[in-house]
């Protein structure tokens, strides 16, 4: 994202994205992380922790690695990773 757009965005994405994340049942929290690059671009994470992958399901839908984007999306990002990494937190 252009990093003057970061206030504005992480405002919006709390909206729909993280507060809907962290109300569905199995969710144990969710945040955002930045980094600002080299290149001028700021860089945007998703984090969100649950308990099992039929959670995520309940929140993402059946495919749990295709990214979920929201309207305010395409206004805001530069670039998109089409899929979610999904680990294991010890």
């Amino acid at each position: 994202m252009r990093p003057p757009d970061r206030a504005s965005y992480t405002a919006y994405l709390e909206r729909p994205g993280l507060a809907g994340c962290r109300a569905t049942p199995g969710n144990l929290g969710a945040t955002m992380v930045f980094r600002d690059l080299p290149d001028g671009r700021c860089a945007v994470r998703t984090i969100s922790f649950w308990r099992t992958h039929a959670d995520i399901a309940a929140f993402a839908g059946e495919d749990i690695e295709l990214t979920a984007f929201y309207v305010q999306d395409d206004a805001s990002l530069i670039d998109r990773e089409l899929r979610v990494a999904h680990v294991d937190v010890a």
